[in-house]
């Protein structure tokens, strides 16, 4: 508290009082020295980080946005790629269509068709075999039925051994990628073996005349089925059918009287000496082609000096 003297007037009469006001001191003045050394700390920190980059304030960099998949798509792998990506592919067959034709599921998911580079089985339609196309196979209807019955036995091997299995394919740099048909040209491997190979082999196809790299092996294939006769190459042509030999005519008798005819000369020739006009008619009508020559003027009478 704080005494303070005050005058006041009242009534012309001056009158002193002496009151007590309550005092409130001030706030003591902030130090100099925690001044300067909250500065001074703080002049240190900026300088420890100006010659120590890793203490310095990091900046937010704006975050990474990712590409579309438009404008950037990740490497193709084996589980992603397609027919059109790549030379090797496992797949699953889903489809036989024939010995040498079948459907199959990529990794991506696509169906194609594939066409079994460097062989040629025969068609499973009798009217599309071409007989011409494998050496020593007739141009005949034996030959087509043949051929046409070796291309349903090669259609039913590609069965039993590709149909809904996972197999090995792969293209030929050395050959076209697709064939005339858009098919894929490639080779199969069913546990390590090359099933075109195999057909070859086994007397199921022919050697597909075009350009490929296992050209070679697939010949010695080939001549070596042929040499030994194995499948649709053990062909043996039918023995023809003999023809009948025609029945012999009856002998007719002369119904006009006469009497039947004498039988055959030694030779098996008429002449008319041996004959009565009668009997030379009769020779003459059961044989019109006139083969013992009793007509010689070809008027329908035979032996006419008999008469």
């Amino acid at each position: 508290m704080t005494l303070v003297d005050c005058d006041l007037t009242l009534d012309d009469t001056v009158r002193s009082w002496t009151v007590m006001v309550p005092f409130e001191p001030a706030p003591a003045p902030t130090k100099a020295k925690t001044t300067v050394a909250s500065n001074t700390g703080a002049s240190d920190q900026s300088a420890s980080e100006s010659e120590d980059p890793s203490s310095a304030p990091k900046t937010s960099s704006p975050p990474k946005t990712s590409a579309s998949p438009e404008t950037e798509s990740p490497p193709a792998t084996e589980t992603s790629r397609g027919p059109d990506e790549g030379t090797e592919w496992t797949v699953t067959v889903t489809r036989v269509v024939d010995g040498d034709t079948m459907e199959v599921r990529f990794p991506n998911g696509e169906v194609d068709t594939l066409r079994l580079l460097g062989v040629d089985t025969p068609e499973t339609t009798l009217s599309r075999v071409s007989p011409d196309e494998f050496e020593g196979i007739p141009e005949t209807a034996d030959g087509r039925d043949w051929l046409y019955d070796w291309g349903e036995r090669a259609s039913d091997f590609a069965v039993d051994e590709l149909d809904g299995r996972e197999v090995r394919i792969a293209t030929d740099p050395q050959a076209d990628r697709r064939g005339s048909f858009g098919r894929l040209l490639v080779y199969v491997y069913v546990d390590g073996e090359n099933f075109n190979e195999r057909l070859l082999t086994d007397g199921y196809a022919r050697m597909y005349d075009s350009s490929f790299s296992k050209r070679g092996a697939f010949a010695d294939a080939e001549r070596r089925a042929q040499r030994n006769d194995v499948g649709l190459w053990d062909y043996d042509a039918p023995e023809p059918t003999p023809e009948p030999a025609p029945e012999p005519t009856e002998r007719k008798t002369d119904t006009s009287g006469g009497s039947d005819l004498p039988p055959l000369p030694a030779d098996s020739d008429y002449d008319c000496s041996h004959l009565t006009w009668e009997q030379a008619q009769q020779v003459l009508e059961d044989y019109p082609s006139d083969p013992h020559r009793l007509d010689g003027d070809d008027d329908g009478e035979a032996c006419e000096s008999s008469a």
